[in-house]
């Protein structure tokens, strides 16, 4: 956070100040919207809620440290009143980036978003002071004080923007406009609310037609394997750099393929040169993810090889996304539970069957999924495909866990394969928990995924927490 007065935030948000004492404090710490992570000097914005109002908490966090309250009305300490506490915040990190000037990178997709995020962020902190959206706060109110965390020092502001309907992402440029923007592609996340994936797109490709025209250093960073994506080059001004597995990519992967314990290894080419690669994390999907953040690294100037050695080094920054536990009797747990939409559980399992066929003996392949949420009238065919895909790729057991999606899971793997016990629905986490304790055995993989409101990685967790499970990669 750049340091405020009273005055220069008050003219910042265009509010009113209250109760400021005769030796007006400065903020100097970071904004935060909960009470309980004040230090000393924050800003403290009171945000109403649907079940608790940040106004009520203003004394406590400035009894705690705070130096003054954003608020929508007098708190009785020290604060800055304005109409709308949101808009507020979206005005002082605008505020922010006018002043500090990093270089802004955002980024949009149907999937791996905040995957590809971490990967960018750690290539480019190897290049300078580095902030990025910690796990997907990726809103209008997350945005905003991702931002607010940087200050003069900051080099690259990495931002991931998600989109609930056409405009948002607009709205979210127009914040914190970004000088390279990438899209990493377009499928069926959220089809339940935008109607199509030519709607997707349309609003995806919002974030490219914000960027500034290639002469003032504009940079579309666009996925060459996704129709709807390679299409938006017609949408912008900015100079366009693909990535991906086609030749005419200028990032691209060559010899892309799995360790045998599921790692993706691929020849990263670049237009200053060639390296190999081979991943810490798992599956498939971080291909195209890795490639999309080398297309960025390589804009602001790093070298191929300085890309690939960075890549071969990353971890996940953020909790529950292919998050893998070997157990101290070899049971091999996968925790992906934080989010799941049709295209991520299809890379999901084929790694899953990748990692089991790799176990000594060759260890069961366990596929423990919840409902895909936001898929409107697509719902059943998809839950279904998903059921019917688990039995192609053969994995050995489904566990399908919840209220109705479970059921088509269920229901699609038994009309596929004519299962029988291989295939099993259960009510809730608690009944997976048990059943799998009770039927684990030593080399099994287990995968556990589902949208986050499922709750599945209460799953994963307890079952690596079996068995003194040990970290294998996080």
């Amino acid at each position: 956070m750049i340091p405020l007065s009273v005055d220069q935030l008050t003219t910042v948000v265009r509010g009113v100040p209250h109760d400021i004492p005769p030796d007006p404090p400065r903020v100097t710490g970071p904004v935060v919207i909960d009470s309980r992570k004040v230090e000393s000097g924050s800003l403290f914005a009171a945000l109403p809620g649907e079940r608790v109002d940040g106004h009520d908490y203003a004394a406590g966090a400035v009894a705690d440290g705070a130096a003054l309250v954003l608020a929508g009305r007098p708190v009785g300490v020290p604060a800055v009143v304005v109409d709308d506490v949101v808009a507020a915040l979206s005005a002082l990190a605008a505020h922010l980036v006018r002043e500090a000037r990093p270089t802004v990178v955002a980024l949009t997709g149907s999937a791996g978003k905040t995957s590809t995020k971490d990967l960018i962020a750690q290539l480019l902190r190897t290049t300078g002071p580095t902030v990025w959206t910690p796990g997907s706060y990726n809103n209008e109110i997350g945005l905003p004080l991702t931002v607010l965390a940087a200050d003069e020092s900051t080099r690259h502001l990495v931002l991931e923007m998600g989109a609930r309907g056409v405009g948002h992402i607009r709205a979210l440029t127009e914040l914190t406009p970004p000088r390279i923007g990438a899209v990493l592609n377009v499928g069926t996340a959220h089809i339940g609310e935008f109607g199509s994936r030519e709607t997707i797109a349309r609003a995806k490709g919002e974030l490219v037609e914000s960027l500034p025209p290639a002469d003032e250093g504009g940079v579309a960073v666009l996925n060459a394997d996704d129709p709807l994506v390679r299409a938006m080059s017609a949408r912008t001004r900015a100079r366009v750099l693909l990535f991906g597995e086609a030749e005419d990519a200028g990032v691209r992967a060559e010899n892309a393929r799995l360790t045998p314990d599921g790692r993706p290894a691929f020849t990263l080419v670049t237009p200053t040169g060639c390296a190999d690669v081979t991943m810490r994390l798992y599956g498939e999907h971080h291909v195209s993810n890795a490639l999309a953040a080398a297309a960025v690294a390589h804009e602001v100037g790093m070298s191929a090889s300085a890309i690939a050695q960075t890549l071969a080094e990353a971890g996940p920054l953020s909790k529950w996304r292919m998050e893998v536990t070997e157990r101290a009797d070899g049971v091999v747990i996968v925790n992906d539970a934080y989010n799941a939409n049709p295209d991520s559980m299809r890379a999901a399992l084929r790694t899953l069957v990748h990692m089991g066929a790799a176990r000594p003996g060759g260890g069961r392949t366990w596929a423990v999924l919840g409902e895909m949420a936001e898929l409107g009238d697509d719902a059943f065919a998809e839950h279904d495909a998903v059921g019917r895909l688990a039995v192609r790729l053969n994995v050995n057991r489904l566990v399908s866990v919840g209220g109705q999606e479970a059921a088509w899971l269920d229901m699609g793997a038994k009309n596929e394969g004519s299962w029988g016990e291989e295939s099993v629905r259960v009510s809730d986490a608690q009944a997976a928990v048990e059943l799998l304790r009770g039927q684990l055995r030593p080399g099994d993989v287990v995968l556990v995924k589902a949208s986050r409101a499922v709750g599945l990685e209460q799953v994963a967790l307890r079952l690596a927490a079996d068995a003194d499970g040990e970290v294998a990669a996080r």
